[in-house]
Formats: C-alpha cells, structure tokens, sequence
C-alpha cells in the first residue's frame, strides 16, 4: 500500500474533520486528533500519546533515535542514541492502537515480542526502511492483526514461525526485499498455499540462478534442505579389524574383534554416563571376526580366528556369562578372513571365507546345541570375502577371492551352485551390498585401482560408478536413518563418506573422516541406541573410533 493510501486509510481510522491536539499530549513535531497522530521528520520519536490513540504513523526518522531512552506511552524500548532497533515492551500503554505505520525512517531490526501490548493492531506497515533483520517472535502477541505489509525493506529472508498465532491475517505484502532463494526460504514457500490470506511475495535476488523469479512460483522440492554430519564422539583403545551390532533382550550391542588384544569385545550403552562401556570380553587370540546371532534367549558369537581354530561361544539364557562352547571344522578353517551370518530354509547358518590355500570356504549350519559343515565353497582360491544377500527372491553368496574375479552362489535345492562372476571386477578385495528403490546395488572393494559401485540388472551385476581408492581395504554401504551411505576407507589418506542420491542413481561425496583419528579402518557398523544412531569405525593401525551421526535442517 503506497503512501497516499496509507494517509486515507489513516484519516479513516481517525474519524476526524480537523487535526487539533489534545492538550498535554501531542508532541511538537507531530499533528494530532482525537484518536490519530503523525509525525514526520523527527530524529527521534516522540514519547507521549494518549493511551485511547487508534492509529500513528511516523515518516522520515533520523538514524540518531527513533525514541528516548525511557518514554512513557510509546516504544518506550524502541531506540536509544545511534540504536535503529524496534525493541519489546513499548506499545504497552497504547493497547487501543488499530493501526502503526512506520515509513521512510531508519529501522534496521525488529526484535521479539517488539509490538506487545498491541493486541487490537489490525494494520501494521513498516514500510520503505531498512529492516534488515526480524526475530521469529517479532509478531507475536498481534492477535487481531490482518494487514501487515514489510515491503521495500532489506531483508533477505524470514525466520521460521514469524506468521505463527496471526490466523485473522488477510492481507500480507512482502514484495521489494532482496530475498535470497535457498534453504531459508522453504518454510515461507511451504507456508503459503497454507494460509487464507493474500500474500505479495516479490522476486528472488539470488542466488543467480533463481534471480527475478517470483517466490511464489519456486517448487519446494528443488531445495536440499536437510544435511548430516558425521562428529567424532569417543574412542576404545584397541586396534580392530571387525565390528557388529546386534540386539540382545531389547538392548544394542556392538562386539568388536581386536586380533592384537586377543579378544571379542561386547559393548553396551552406559545411559549414566552417555558412553559405551565394556560388557564382556570372550578371549580369541588372532581374532578376525566375531558375528553375533541370537536365537530368542539364546546368544551365540562365532570368533573366527587365524590361528589356534575358530570357536563358538554361546549364553543359553540371560544373565550367563558366555561360554566357548565349540571348535568350528578345525581341518577346513584354516586361516579365516571373513564370516557372516545368514538364513537358509528358515535355519541359522555362518559362512566363513577361508584365504588359505589349502583351507575351504566353509558353510556351518545349526544341528542341535552347534554349528557344523553343510557345505565347503571354492576350495584353493583364497577366498577374502563373503557377502550374502538375496536376488530375486532367493539366496544368494558372493566370494571374493585373491586368484579371480568374484563368483556368486545361487542357493539350490539344500546347497549353493555356482551361478556367474562378476566381469570388469579383478583384484576385489571385498565386497558389499544393498537396496534402494526396489534395486540392490553393490560396492566393489580395490586396494589397488578403482572401487566400483555395480546394480543388479535381472541377470548380472553391471558397473555403475567409479570412485578413485588407492589403499582401501573396505568399501562399505551403511543406511543410518533415511541415509544410504557408503564409507570408502583409506590407509594412507582420509576416508571419504558418500550418500546416494536417489535422484541420480549415484553416490555423492558427503564428508570426509580421516588421520590422527581414523587409521587404516577395516570395518564400519551402525548402532541406535537412546534416540541416537553412532557409526564404529574398526581401525587395524589404531583404536576403534565412534561417530555420532547429526541431522542438520539447513532451513532453520
């Protein structure tokens, strides 16, 4: 609304024919009648009203002041010497007050709760000023307000929640500032087709790419306004090469297998002290592995171990301490590298990958109080590697090996049969899947050349993506929350995080984790636990380190 309108619809609200001050509270620089004043071209505004005023205006304020430091009606707390401030507290007095128009002055901030008092404002302009900033609270308290109007002033966004508690606005002008066009935006944008009101919004001024587009016809969805960020959180002190999280009678775990410690150690979240804390140590000298399974009261941890044979432990009811139940096929595990556990025809079964050359990948399946060979996988090839996962609709298990390129099992009438290899796929190290969208996608791990990322087509895994790895033993896929990441660890450089982006299929760098902290990782795992998700990260050259994973809302 212009300033001709304004003066009318000030004249209006007055109800009068003639401007004759009230004695004793019209101020010298300002013309007064029975219920309006207007002042113009003062260097400070002046203090005392009548408290019955309906409506003020005040036009062409100098920067020196916009009131005195301790007024008696009018805004009391608005300006001091130098101060372009519209600060709480002073319209208390003014509570009859059905309009305030402020135009052409000086004013830079509006600060919370600045208009208190004015709970029968119905029109509020602050107008052709230099409002460069507005608290989220500015408003608050304006419950009959249905016109407001900060056009042509400096700002270049809204905090969140400025229009909460406004439900009578109709009318909302917000045209002439230089709005920025990012995260901060997309409340207003989302807000909009919310309100029964008619809203002015103007152009974007920047970012470049969005200048003189009109706010009202950005789409939402075109703002990545959500973030995460991986934070160091705490460390155990022992070197690492496996980590695994699982869920025992309602609470999370994490075991880690630290071959140089010679043990598989269980953690538990302290909820006193907000940390991990040891909760069992199982002695396995030479440790590669240590996978958990729990069978309803029941915990089993198999520790696969280089030397000395590899062991189950099993706790048959809670409250027990865990026990080395059994030596696993001591003539066909002869130098373990790797082991997983999956389920095949409803029963629990490990495979553990064997990188000797005489020793055989081997599957253990339950019979009665243990696990026993069901079957031995590629023998001679020193395997590295098992992943299992499932391709259309049924088992699978993927080898990697040192002599060739990796072979996928399909699971066939009580046995896994060789399927297919995996081409362009030499030298993989290990590898790693997952799902999103309905496909499932793998990660390729290379210590030598480029890891790769594969997609499952119906029949074949096919590339997808390169990513540059140079001494990484571990390439590892990880959904934390609404997040598909992949952690690509290094020896000698930092290890780089990335996240899928579902848009374009593809993963794309996230954030980097790197030395002193993280040496050499040979594992990640996930844990949530007290409404917080943690990241272990199993360092051969260094103890284990715990991230905490953050959410950040980039349009707060």
């Amino acid at each position: 609304m212009g300033g001709a309108g304004m003066l009318l619809l000030l004249l209006l609200l007055a109800g009068a024919t003639a401007w004759r001050p009230p004695k004793g509270k019209c101020p010298p620089s300002c013309s007064c009648s029975k219920d309006s004043a207007l002042c113009e071209g003062s260097p400070d505004l002046p203090e005392s009203f009548s408290p019955t005023l309906l409506s003020l205006s005040g036009s062409g304020m100098g920067s020196g002041g916009l009131l005195p430091a301790t007024p008696a009606c009018v805004p009391s707390s608005l300006v001091r010497t130098g101060v372009t401030q519209l600060k709480a507290g002073g319209f208390l007095k003014l509570h009859s007050l059905h309009l305030l128009l402020f135009t052409s002055n000086s004013f830079s901030v509006i600060e919370d709760d600045a208009f208190a008092g004015l709970s029968h404002l119905q029109y509020l302009f602050i107008e052709d000023n230099k409002i460069g900033s507005i608290s989220k609270n500015a408003l608050r308290g304006l419950r009959s307000l249905t016109h407001l109007s900060l056009a042509n002033n400096h700002l270049e966004t809204l905090p969140r929640f400025l229009f909460r508690g406004l439900e009578t606005l109709t009318h909302v002008d917000l045209r002439g500032n230089p709005f920025q066009c990012d995260c901060r935006v997309l409340w207003l944008l989302q807000w909009l087709p919310t309100v029964n009101a008619s809203v002015g919004t103007g152009a974007c001024a920047g970012p470049a790419a969005l200048a003189h587009m009109q706010l009202h016809h950005l789409d939402p969805k075109i703002f990545k306004c959500r973030a995460i960020e991986l934070s160091w959180f705490q460390t155990v002190g022992e070197s690492a090469l496996d980590a695994e999280s699982f869920s025992y009678q309602g609470e999370p775990y994490m075991v880690v297998a630290q071959p140089f410690a010679g043990r598989c150690l269980i953690l538990a979240w302290d909820y006193s002290l907000q940390r991990f804390r040891p909760e069992e140590e199982l002695p396995a000298p030479s440790v590669v592995s240590c996978q958990p399974l729990v069978l309803g009261p029941s915990l089993f941890v198999l520790a696969a171990r280089l030397w000395g044979g590899s062991q189950l432990w099993a706790r048959p009811r809670p409250g027990l301490r865990l026990a080395a139940t059994q030596t696993l096929a001591p003539r066909q595990l002869l130098r373990p590298n790797d082991a997983e556990l999956l389920w095949l025809d409803g029963q629990p079964c490990f495979v553990v990958a064997d990188a000797s050359k005489a020793g055989s990948t081997t599957l253990l399946c339950r019979e009665g109080p243990g696990f026993y060979p069901r079957q031995s996988l590629h023998a001679w090839h020193r395997d590295t590697d098992a992943e299992p996962l499932e391709l259309d609709g049924r088992p699978h298990l993927l080898l990697a090996s040192a002599s060739q390129r990796p072979v996928l099992f399909q699971w066939v009438g009580g046995r896994f049969e060789r399927r297919t290899d995996i081409p362009e796929a030499e030298d993989v190290y290990a590898t790693h899947h997952f799902q999103a969208a309905g496909d499932v996608f793998l990660c390729l791990t290379r210590y030598i050349g480029d890891s790769m990322v594969m997609r499952w087509d119906g029949s074949m895994f096919r590339p997808l993506q390169q990513l540059r790895s140079r001494g990484t033993h571990v390439f590892q896929p990880l959904l934390i929350a609404r997040d598909q990441l992949a952690i690509l660890g290094s020896d000698f450089a930092f290890s780089r995080v990335y996240r899928l982006e579902p848009d374009k299929g593809l993963l794309e760098p996230l954030q980097e984790l790197g030395p002193p902290a993280l040496v050499a990782p040979r594992a990640f795992a996930h844990i949530a636990v007290a409404g917080r998700r943690f990241l272990f990260a199993a360092c051969f050259k260094g103890p284990t380190q715990i991230y905490q994973h953050h959410e950040l809302d980039l349009s707060a």
